[in-house]
């Protein structure tokens, strides 16, 4: 997603934009349409799957964190449910089929520059498939939680103690 000040032109009518305050923010706006820029959020899940007392995380091979470890996660897709999201997640990282059983928790605020604006921590239940690692994890594993292995984000690291705290 480009950022405010990289948009040069209207998507309306191709006019170079200028910046311009608009609504409380300076933000791209074309001179001849009105045509005003809004930078939409990014929206993520991710999925915490317990046996016992493991928890399945996947050890990420891009920046940020590269070779840190984190609940399988990524991006929504325009037009796909939240559950479905966090289905295909789960399964491009993890080769697994699940469901999901609950909501954990909602983080909000990017933790990095490519990171979401909002991010949907569900509970899932494994269903079928393969534990193997794709997409952008070169790991997939389950690991004791009184053992994790480095954790690459706050919102994993949270998810992971409120747990360890429910479970005392």
């Amino acid at each position: 997603m480009k950022k405010p000040d990289e948009i040069s032109f209207c998507v309306q009518c191709g006019t170079p934009v200028r910046q311009e305050e608009k609504f409380g923010k300076i933000r791209p706006v074309c001179p001849s349409c009105g045509w005003v820029y809004f930078s939409d959020p990014k929206v993520a899940v991710a999925v915490v799957i317990l046996e016992d007392d493991r928890v399945l995380l996947v050890r990420r091979v891009n920046p940020p964190h590269k070779g840190e470890w984190t609940l399988p996660a990524g991006f929504m897709d325009s037009g796909e449910s939240i559950p479905e999201a966090a289905q295909r997640e789960c399964r491009e990282e993890t080769g697994l089929e699940i469901k999901i059983t609950e909501l954990l928790d909602v983080f909000s605020g990017r933790e990095h520059e490519h990171g979401s604006d909002i991010l949907l921590i569900y509970r899932g239940e494994i269903t079928g498939g393969v534990l193997k690692s794709g997409d952008d994890a070169d790991q997939a594993e389950f690991f004791s939680m009184n053992s994790l292995p480095p954790l690459a984000f706050a919102a994993t690291r949270i998810t992971l103690q409120n747990i360890i705290k429910e479970n005392r």
